[in-house]
């Protein structure tokens, strides 16, 4: 044995024998202490042993006046030089009054005593030494591990291996996602053609949504596939193995927590599903009942025909609410604090803008339950004039005689004045009515007759009722003389088509009778009365009754 080897051997058993020396005294001092002599000061900051990259022990309490960070130095210290001596690393222990002694190689690296243990955590010496060795051994098996050249080479080539296992896979990947989205294109493309033909879809962006998609599943798959890759790459080095064990740990604590958040979500959704197909099948029933009031197949006391389909939205709206309600303690994360925070975000959002909402909501359920208005109807609301084509929930639409279509909110609608031209009709229909203002000396029969002439010449004016005239006002300089009339709506002509045509009679008539539609203005009282003498009181059109002198 060489002359080096025997003064190691030497120093290393003087060493271990004063450090029993020390622990021997330690113990005697310490039984000599009171008992809060010897209590550990909590303040002191722990320290952690760590040894190639890898947590062996976590050092909480100090030992003989020295805190935690020292006693880790001096362990630390104590390994490096054991391992150094190129020993096998075989790793003993020895239990003494004042704790377990570790030893690496027949060198004392560390000791364990009872404060060391948790308090209050159930745990023993005996099990925190056991633990502290089997990550002190697999440390000491990495460092050699790290020091051997063909260890190394050989997870080189693991990791070369893996890099090109992962380019194959992510090549493979993509030549499936392209001949995938090829093939869903060509689909998409062949059914929605008559829908592209007809402007109501539009290729384009169907084509974008799909790039979309196929960026953010590529996109996935990568760091998927990248992921996966650096965890393993990281796991064939000793020194970046803790790194690449963490990674893989991670992601399969997330997979099972998904698998098992979704195995738990399974019973709430069940639930929920129910409730909603419940709904649903509520939906459908009540909405045949309501559809079947619509069409005027049933007819009920408590709800006009007309008011069959609002009622029958409201009601499905109300429908819906109920079972979302009902359904939202079941959704998965429905207790979290996110989803609870979500809510409450949309709930504000609502509030704000929940007058406007309202006022609209509740503008349409008075236009349908106060039979103010009826879909088919000819009204007047503000400056607009045309058609009732439907009554929706938030706004009205009107189709105007000369085809354009107003949409008016229905919470304008409840504040302005309504002039509906249908409802006092007699049978189907609406009111048609014009006015002139002719000079006082033209025979009022005369006026009222020419009048009544155009109307019954004009195609869609009903002949009963009969037209009437009405002297409205007596002007300053004119009579004001309205025409009222009834159109009969089941021929193609609006009401404004109508109108039109009652002005070019009205205009044709008075021509041929030479009685011009002027209203006198007067600055200069006339030098002859403005007045008609009974002579002409009848002038044609206009016949004297059968009882007349």
């Amino acid at each position: 044995m060489p002359m080096t080897a025997i003064l190691a051997a030497i120093f290393a058993t003087f060493r271990t024998a004063m450090w029993l020396c020390l622990l021997w005294a330690a113990g005697v001092h310490a039984q000599a202490l009171p008992a809060d002599a010897v209590q550990p000061k909590p303040a002191l900051p722990e320290a952690v042993l760590r040894h190639a990259n890898r947590d062996i022990l976590t050092l909480q309490t100090p030992y003989l006046g020295m805190p935690p960070s020292e006693r880790v130095r001096r362990a630390q210290a104590n390994i490096d030089l054991a391992l150094e001596r190129g020993g096998p690393g075989e790793l003993s222990t020895r239990a003494t009054p004042q704790g377990q002694l570790v030893f690496v190689d027949g060198v004392m690296a560390l000791i364990l005593f009872e404060g060391d243990v948790a308090p209050m955590s159930g745990d023993t010496l005996a099990a925190l030494t056991e633990r502290t060795l089997s990550a002190l051994r697999q440390a000491i098996r990495e460092t050699q591990e790290g020091r051997s050249a063909h260890s190394l080479l050989v997870s080189l080539g693991r990791v070369a291996l893996a890099t090109v296992l992962a380019v194959a896979l992510f090549a493979a990947a993509r030549f499936v996602r392209l001949r995938s989205l090829s093939v869903i294109v060509a689909f998409l493309d062949r059914q929605t053609r008559k829908l592209a033909q007809g402007e109501v879809l539009r290729r384009e962006r169907l084509h974008q949504w799909l790039n979309a998609f196929d960026v953010l599943v590529s996109w996935g798959l990568g760091l998927l596939l990248g992921y996966a890759w650096l965890s393993f790459s990281m796991q064939q080095f000793p020194y970046t193995r803790p790194w690449g064990e963490g990674l893989h740990q991670y992601l399969i604590s997330v997979a099972l927590g998904l698998g098992k958040g979704m195995l738990s979500a399974v019973p709430g959704l069940v639930v929920a599903v129910l409730i909603l197909l419940m709904a649903r099948g509520a939906v459908g029933a009540l909405g045949s009942f309501f559809q079947r009031v619509e069409r005027g197949q049933l007819s009920v006391g408590w709800l006009r025909q007309d008011a069959a389909g609002p009622t029958r939205r409201v009601v499905t709206w109300l429908l819906w609410v109920f079972a979302l309600a009902m359904a939202y303690p079941y959704l998965p994360g429905a207790e979290t604090e996110a989803f609870k925070g979500m809510s409450v975000l949309v709930g504000v959002m609502m509030s704000l803008g929940a007058s406007n909402f309202v006022g609209q909501v509740a503008g349409g359920l008075i236009l349908t339950y106060s039979n103010v208005l009826r879909r088919g109807e000819y009204v007047r609301i503000g400056e607009h004039e045309g058609t009732v084509v439907d009554i929706g929930a938030f706004n009205t639409r009107i189709r105007t005689g000369l085809g354009e279509e107003v949409i008016l909110p229905n919470a304008s609608i409840v504040g302005n004045a309504t002039k509906n031209y249908s409802r006092a009709v007699h049978g189907p229909g609406y009111v048609v009515d014009t006015v002139v203002t002719i000079g006082y000396d033209t025979p009022w029969r005369q006026v009222e007759a020419m009048l009544v002439e155009a109307a019954t010449r004009t195609p869609g004016v009903l002949a009963t009722p009969a037209p009437r005239v009405f002297q409205t006002a007596l002007s300053d300089f004119y009579p004001e003389y309205r025409l009222v009339c009834q159109a009969i709506p089941e021929q193609p002509r609006p009401r404004a088509e109508v109108l039109s045509a009652l002005h070019a009679h009205i205009q044709d008539v008075f021509n041929e009778h030479g009685v011009q539609i002027m209203s006198p203005h007067y600055v200069l009282d006339p030098a002859e009365a403005k007045m008609v003498p009974p002579a002409r009181w009848y002038a044609a059109p206009a016949r004297p009754p059968a009882d007349a002198k």
